[in-house]
C-alpha cells in the first residue's frame, strides 16, 4: 500500500449566532461526512484573509463580516484514500473568529468541491463523532 505524504494549510471561520454556529457537512477528504468549520485552502498569491473572504462566500454565501485571528493550530491526520492508497496528512490551520454584520441567507446547496451545504446547528446537541477536529473547536 502506498503512503502519500502531504500538507494543507487554510483559513477557516468560527461563526456563532445567540447558541447556533454555522457549520458545512464535508463532501470529501479524511473528514467526509463531518460536520466541519467553513473555510478551506490558501490558493497562490492568496493571503489567508483573502482565503478566508473567498471560502466563506463559496461555501456559505455569507459576504458582509468581520473577522479577528483567534489561533493557528495543527493536526495530524492518516485516512484511507482508496484501496492501494493512504494519506498521511499534515493540516495547518488559520481559525478567524467572524461576526455577521447583518442576517444574510445561507447558501444550503453543496458547492461542488467540499462542501454538501451549510446549516446552523444548536452548539448544546453537537456530538464529537459528528465533527472534524475544526469543528470541535467551537464547544470550548
Amino acid at each position: 500500500m502506498e503512503i502519500l505524504k502531504s500538507k494543507h494549510v487554510g483559513s477557516y471561520g468560527i461563526i456563532r449566532k445567540d447558541n447556533k454556529v454555522l457549520l458545512i457537512k464535508k463532501a470529501r477528504g479524511a473528514y467526509t461526512g463531518k460536520l466541519d468549520l467553513p473555510g478551506g485552502g490558501i490558493e497562490y498569491n492568496e493571503s489567508p484573509e483573502e482565503a478566508l473572504k473567498r471560502e466563506l462566500l463559496e461555501e456559505t454565501g455569507i459576504k458582509d463580516f468581520n473577522y479577528t485571528l483567534k489561533q493557528v493550530i495543527t493536526n495530524y491526520e492518516v485516512w484511507q484514500v482508496n484501496d492501494n492508497l493512504k494519506e498521511d496528512l499534515s493540516h495547518y490551520a488559520i481559525i478567524y473568529e467572524v461576526t455577521l454584520n447583518k442576517e444574510e441567507s445561507i447558501k444550503t446547496t453543496p458547492d461542488g468541491l467540499d462542501s454538501l451545504g451549510a446549516a446552523w446547528y444548536d452548539i448544546d446537541t453537537l456530538q464529537e463523532k459528528d465533527l472534524s477536529f475544526l469543528a470541535k473547536l467551537v464547544k470550548e
